[in-house]
């Protein structure tokens, strides 16, 4: 970048005023805008109560964001920082492919800056959309609208941020890890999770840092500026900032309201960590040793139900060594226990050909000959199945990957002492609206949630708490409990309320012992999905593209501004 860019004036500041007020963006605009976004990732698990960091950093990118002259500006602004947030938040990514995938270093750290770049897309188009509402779409032109925070841009800039975050969470199949309302778990905002989902709880946060900001540019607006009465200056500073305030208050209050209430009677829940390492998997020695294993401790000590991880038993479910399938059933009819366990499902033709692979879970119910089948459905790109035209990719990996087949969105739920259980695997647990559905138009509406994983394949990485912190969003969002059984870490038992009631330390073999209470009733999520922000955010959007700076007066060429100086002298 050769010379600073000057941002658009508020009327009746000088060029040199503004200069003075540092409103000049210097060379490493977007190098800090890319160091905020890598700061971001300390926001998320294991950071205990980062949504107030993320407050504050969002808070950061909005005010730099005021900064740039145009869209342009702006998008780059907001790139910048995405690319720092998820080339740090992702990297165990880099893990799987060059450790577990023996994919080479330099290839491996290429895909991952490369994936980082895509991901990047939508925070930057995000802020390119609220760059025209906010009336910088004319790019530094001359006799251009100046920015100033106002109303119409802060609702801009969370619907826009919203609708960015939930496209990169859709196309192409999906990828919503590190979606900015997974750090308010445990943070201030978390109380609009039943009510709008994650997403709807990071358009909470960017409003809220949006108004902070707009609060502090009204406050320091004293000198050049075109005189006001005190009073007025004074609502016009205080009311963002008691909105903000009383956004922030909300979300810290709604967590008592109940929306779920119990249903039927507690359960018992083992939850089996095995620690099993991942090359076992691929040795026939280590297929045999791993079944052995789970062996051992699904028949140690009886519970009303008993998870294994994804694919304990590596094999395909018709070729279950037939002492592994006489114990599980003798044990479970003999100490009334039901057990999910994990492995490969497929179908056999008449030509003994072995079709439609599935990553299943198999689900013992004690007295019963019938074995329950859940088929994972939302597949992992590159892991369960090959994008069109990346086959060369997943031929650089020592993986021996396919094409799985999918199971239906919405499937029977295992009954545990009749209570519905909603089981998912791995990846699926992060797409928050499918969970919602399930619960929603199941025959029986689970009451509790149940993830069977592997994340053996990113190490003892951030992803493990990471992925923990989604499943506890899950339980806010739906008003369920959620239980994960995993190979490696974080096996643990989530409560209706999002919090850890008991966990086991990662890569340590164990067993988790709890008791969950079933829950029934629809939290205004589960009803509505993403519909409510969507639809919100769309309106908004709609609202500032028709009436933001520059086009609601047409041919006068009023600003927002400049109106509501005017209003202030008349009511002077």
């Amino acid at each position: 970048m050769a010379d600073p860019i000057l941002s658009r004036l508020r009327r009746g500041v000088t060029s040199t005023t503004a200069e003075a007020g540092g409103r000049a963006l210097p060379r490493w605009h977007y190098l800090v805008a890319l160091v905020a976004g890598a700061a971001n990732t300390l926001s998320f698990a294991p950071t205990p109560h980062g949504g107030w960091l993320e407050l504050a950093l969002f808070v950061f990118l909005f005010a730099w964001l005021t900064r740039a002259t145009g869209w342009k500006s702006a998008a780059l602004t907001g790139g910048a920082f995405g690319f720092g947030n998820f080339v740090t938040g992702v990297w165990w990514l880099y893990v799987s492919m060059h450790f577990y995938g023996g994919m080479a270093a330099p290839l491996a750290g290429t895909a991952l800056v490369l994936f980082s770049l895509y991901l990047a897309l939508y925070p930057a188009l995000a802020a390119g959309i609220w760059s025209f509402c906010a009336g910088h779409a004319s790019n530094g032109r001359l006799g251009d609208k100046p920015f100033s925070p106002t109303w119409h841009g802060a609702f801009a800039f969370a619907s826009a941020w919203a609708i960015g975050e939930w496209a990169r969470g859709t196309v192409f199949t999906g990828f919503p890890w590190l979606a900015s309302g997974y750090a308010q778990v445990d943070g201030p905002l978390a109380g609009f999770a039943p009510v709008a989902g994650v997403y709807g709880v990071g358009w909470v946060l960017a409003l809220v840092a949006a108004l902070i900001v707009q609060a502090a540019t009204r406050s320091r607006e004293t000198t050049g500026v075109v005189t006001r009465t005190g009073n007025a200056r004074v609502v016009r500073t205080l009311t963002p900032a008691v909105v903000a305030l009383g956004l922030l208050a909300a979300g810290m209050m709604l967590p008592w309201v109940q929306w779920t209430v119990p249903s039927g009677a507690p359960l018992s829940v083992r939850l089996l960590q095995g620690n099993v390492k991942q090359e076992m998997k691929f040795e026939e020695s280590g297929v045999m040793a791993a079944i052995n294993e789970f062996q051992q401790m699904i028949t140690a000590k009886p519970a009303d139900l008993i998870i294994t991880p994804e694919t304990a038993i590596p094999v395909l479910a018709q070729q279950v060594p037939q002492p592994f399938a006489t114990a599980v059933r003798q044990f479970a009819d003999s100490t009334d226990s039901s057990i999910v366990f994990g492995a490969i499902g497929g179908t056999i033709t008449p030509e003994g050909q072995v079709v439609d692979y599935t990553n299943s879970l198999f689900g013992i119910t004690p007295g019963s000959r019938d074995v329950y089948r859940y088929d994972k459905h939302h597949l992992v790109p590159f892991g369960e199945f090959v994008p069109w035209g990346f086959r060369w990719f997943v031929n650089l990996m020592n993986i021996p990957l396919g094409d799985f087949a999918r199971g239906d969105p919405v499937q029977k739920p295992f009954m545990v002492h009749n209570q519905p259980i909603a089981l998912d695997i791995c990846y699926e647990d992060i797409f928050g609206e499918e969970i919602a559905r399930t619960v929603r138009e199941s025959d029986a509406s689970p009451g509790v949630l149940v993830n069977s994983t592997n994340l053996a394949w990113f190490g003892d990485t951030i992803a493990l708490d990471q992925h923990l912190q989604i499943a506890r969003m899950r339980s806010l969002e739906t008003g369920r409990p959620m239980l994960r059984a995993t190979n490696t870490g974080t096996t643990a038992a989530i409560d209706a309320q999002g919090k850890v009631i008991a966990r086991l330390p990662v890569y340590t073999k164990g067993s988790l012992e709890a008791t969950v209470q079933g829950t029934a009733g629809e939290t205004p999520y589960v009803t509505s999905g993403n519909n409510t922000v969507l639809a919100v955010s769309l309106l908004l959007l709609a609202f500032g593209f028709a009436f933001g700076p520059g086009r609601q007066n047409g041919k006068s060429g009023l600003r927002d501004d400049q109106n509501d100086d005017e209003n202030d002298e008349h009511n002077a």
